[in-house]
């Protein structure tokens, strides 16, 4: 991570077979990601579904925007690689919430 006027930003490398709900949750005690995101993916399919249901995959070249209250994991066998600009600087913390 490194901070840019006063923002975090943040690469991230997911490997095949990771889940927010599986490998953090765990971490951050709370139901779904708290942490908001605004990403450049560089590789890899992440598949993102919102606590509502609503779901996409977003892969290679795209930007997503993710609100909070959402899980998310790796499709198939390559790594996803993000430049988040939003939600790294509180991503994967305990929650004080219990």
């Amino acid at each position: 991570m490194s901070g840019i006027g006063g923002a975090t930003v943040g690469r991230a490398r997911f490997e095949p077979g990771w889940k927010w709900s599986k490998h953090v949750k765990p971490i951050a005690n709370t139901e779904s990601c708290e942490a908001p995101h605004f990403q450049y993916h560089l590789s890899g399919v992440l598949h993102i579904v919102m606590n509502d249901g609503t779901a996409k995959d977003v892969g290679p070249g795209e930007i997503s925007l993710v609100p909070t209250g959402h899980d998310a994991w790796v499709v198939g066998n390559e790594p996803v690689v993000v430049v988040d600009f939003q939600g790294m600087v509180d991503y994967a913390r305990q929650s004080s919430k219990k």
